[in-house]
């Protein structure tokens, strides 16, 4: 009996371990590789910062891969910057931001500049609008699940977004890193195929090498941009690849590490063409 339980305890112990490892990046492929837009950053945080509902005018609009870049001016004298799903807005504008999370030090390639601090919001309301209290309320109201907030993944081992923009994988089975986090329980159980660019590589954890796949889908401030995939098969950093593998919703392997959707004994395939073709990561 004493045996069984030092077995538990050692067992227990080792995936435990093995998470923090692949959360952490211990293992990480630290191949060379272009460096995309909005998700890069020195330090990955471990949980981003909330910001609240912050009103203020417009003082700087861009519009870059399905996003709006805006400048506020909220009478304090601080430089905020903000990143929203793609909205016309005007210089001028009076609107209210709604709160998201806070990345420090993002780097764009679409807009070549690097951001001190950005906020990554559900969207703003005009003038005139009723503000929600809070983030999760914008969200429920824009019919996502308040769940999103943080749900992609286990919060420490979400890469941050990548500004970037792949082709969606051929074939009846095939989906977006978006489209997997929307119809996960649809899903679950069955074999899908999904093109992607390799964003981090944690080998032999478990026995598995853990690989994060973006194709520029899913929503940064919900954690649904970033999908993780277990393989016996390699890749590099930087690699745009196809995975096929069976899609498991709402797994949880303890320990505080759960996916609201994971593809897990995924077949991957380097895409050769798109590498001699010279696709970019950065968005269009």
């Amino acid at each position: 009996m004493k045996m069984k339980k030092l077995c538990c305890c050692v067992s227990g112990l080792a995936l435990t371990l093995g998470l923090y490892a692949c959360g952490n990046g211990n293992n990480e492929q630290q191949a060379a590789t272009p460096t995309p837009a909005p998700e890069t950053q020195a330090a990955a945080p471990a949980a981003p910062a909330a910001a609240n509902v912050i009103k203020g005018k417009v003082a700087e609009v861009m519009d870059a891969s399905g996003y709006t870049y805006l400048r506020l001016d909220d009478g304090s004298g601080k430089e905020i910057w903000a990143a929203i799903p793609k909205t016309d807005l005007k210089v001028g504008e009076e609107v209210t931001l709604q709160g998201g999370s806070v990345m420090e030090n993002f780097s764009s390639k679409t807009l070549n500049r690097t951001f001190e601090s950005i906020i990554f919001s559900s969207g703003v309301l005009r003038e005139g609008e009723e503000a929600a209290s809070s983030f999760a309320d914008a969200v429920q109201g824009a019919g996502q699940a308040a769940s999103g907030l943080m749900s992609g993944g286990s919060a420490g081992n979400v890469v941050p977004f990548a500004d970037l923009k792949v082709e969606k994988a051929a074939g009846d089975n095939a989906q977006t890193v978006g489209d997997l986090y929307a119809k996960a329980k649809e899903l679950n159980g069955q074999m899908v195929a999904v093109r992607g660019q390799v964003v981090k590589i944690s080998h032999n954890i478990m026995g598995k090498n853990w690989i994060h796949i973006q194709d520029g889908t899913g929503d940064p401030s919900g954690n649904t941009h970033d999908l993780v995939v277990t393989t016996a098969d390699d890749a590099a950093k930087g690699d745009i690849v196809t995975i096929e593998g069976v899609v498991a919703a709402d797994k949880d392997f303890g320990s505080g590490y759960r996916y609201d959707v994971i593809v897990e004994e995924a077949k991957v395939t380097k895409d050769a063409a798109a590498e001699a073709a010279g696709e970019t990561t950065e968005g269009q």
